[in-house]
This record gives C-alpha cells, structure tokens and sequence, in this order.
C-alpha cells in the first residue's frame, strides 16, 4: 500500500474509520473554513515568533526536531478558534472506534502550531506510540493523530511523509524509499494517522513557510506526552464545554485521575 487515501469532510465517518484502520491514514478535505484557519494562525503567531532564534536556525542532524522549523504548544489556551478542531466529529468518530476498545474514554494528547520553513531537513520517521516502548510492535491502538492543514501542504514546502500499512508491522519490517508517500493536501484539510503509522515532516526544498496544528488523541490511561493540566490556565477551565474539559484530561478514567469538583469548579455546560 503506496496511498494516502482521500475523502471530503461530507463523507461516510464509517469509510473513513475503515480507511484509517486499513492504510494507517486518511486525508479529509474541506474540514475546516479560511475564517477558522485566519484565527488560529493569528493566535499562534506571536508564539511562533517569539521563539529563540538558536532554537530555530540551529539545525542537529541527528536531532528529533529540524532546524528552520517553529513549534509552539498549549493550542486550546492560545487559539480559541481551535477548541472545535479538538472536538471536531470527524475526529470523535475516529478516536471512539480505533481508541474506544482499548480505553473507557480518550484523552487529548497533544497540541501544537508547527511551521516548517525553507531550508527544513526531514523529520526522522516515527511512531507517535514509540513513548510506549512497553509493547510490542504492533501495538494496539493507544494514539490517534491529527494534522490541521492551515497552509497548503505539498511535496516541496515540507508536507507531512508517511509510511502506508506500516502500523501493523512488526518490529523486524524496515520501509524502503518508495513506501514513504507525501501527503499533498489543500489548506482546510485534515490529515488523520494511527499512532503506528511511521511518518515525520518532509523537507522543505520551497520558498514558502508550511504552517499546520497537530492534535493527537490518546487512550485516557496513559501520560499525556503535552501536560494539558499545566497548558491550560485554571481560569480557562471554566469556559471549556464538558466535552473539550473531559478531552483534556478533566474526568476521571474509571479508578484513574479521580478528584473533589469542591476543590476545583469547573463549567456546567
């Protein structure tokens, strides 16, 4: 399997699930408006900017993280626009087949704006489950992860590589050149992967800044790899639905993370 598969936001949610579980990915076009990806581009931008230069121009290349790329977390405090991305249906339906058997409930795992510039080298490819090292490749569903195309994406500006099929490989199975595919996708797309799939950024050989926010999803008894509790200010809480506040980590899973609501108010809804 060479492709990403494709489909429109207006599709079946129940072909995407099977498209997701079969390649490993899934691009979904026309998931979110020019207006939406104007807010949450404006919202990270100071963030991004305010980044050390050593930070960005400096490039390690055995470093996880390119040189020439922007990367700023706490999205869900700092872009409002994007607290509906988190929550998007689309992502619900995926999150609650492929994480639902293996959890009582999912959790959001990370949030990020991440702009790769010219001149990027490619991103070591990866599992978003390799924190888990714990189990055995394949391993079961754990993440789910999204990547909200607020640019265009192309082969040239750095758009994200993929390896379809390779989230049910074992440990001994090496991907070859032609395996890795570049997800090309329109701003307003959406590019969904399981948490096996092996991808990384690409290489922008282009003049142009690539600009997208990755949410990913996780089981809700594992470490969220972004501490949610500590990006999200306590006054912020308040104004979250139920919903967004469960997807960061506000509810309890089963016995796991229980708390006093006396102590700490949240929302009614």
């Amino acid at each position: 399997m060479t492709t990403i598969p494709r489909m429109k936001a207006e599709d079946s949610t129940d072909e995407m699930v099977r498209a997701l579980g079969e390649a490993g990915c899934l691009v979904v076009t026309d998931a979110f408006d020019a207006e939406a990806r104007a807010e949450v581009a404006e919202a990270m931008r100071p963030h991004l900017d305010s980044l050390p230069a050593e930070w960005i121009e400096t490039d390690d290349p055995e470093a996880f993280y390119p040189g020439h790329t922007r990367r700023a977390i706490a999205v869900v405090e700092r872009a409002p626009a994007a607290r509906a991305l988190v929550a998007h249906p689309v992502s619900e339906a995926l999150c609650k087949h492929h994480l639902g058997p293996n959890c009582e409930q999912h959790q959001l795992h990370v949030t990020a704006a991440i702009e790769i510039g010219p001149g990027a080298r490619a991103q070591i490819l990866h599992r978003e489950e390799d924190p888990f090292p714990i189990f055995p490749l394949p391993r079961p569903a754990l993440i789910v992860a999204s990547m909200w195309a607020v640019s265009d994406f192309t082969t040239d500006n750095g758009g994200t590589l993929l390896v379809p099929g390779s989230h049910r490989w074992s440990a001994d199975r090496a991907y070859t050149p032609d395996e890795v595919v570049s997800a090309e996708m329109p701003a307003g797309s959406v590019l969904y992967w399981m948490g096996g799939t092996l991808h990384g950024a690409g290489a922008n050989v282009s003049d142009s800044r690539r600009f997208g926010v990755i949410l990913t999803y996780s089981v809700g008894w594992v470490r969220q790899e972004e501490n949610q509790y500590l990006s999200i200010a306590p006054e912020t809480v308040g104004t979250l639905s139920l919903e967004l506040q469960a997807l960061t980590g506000r509810e309890a899973h089963g016995s796991l993370g229980i708390f006093d609501p006396r102590v700490i108010q949240v929302a009614d809804g």
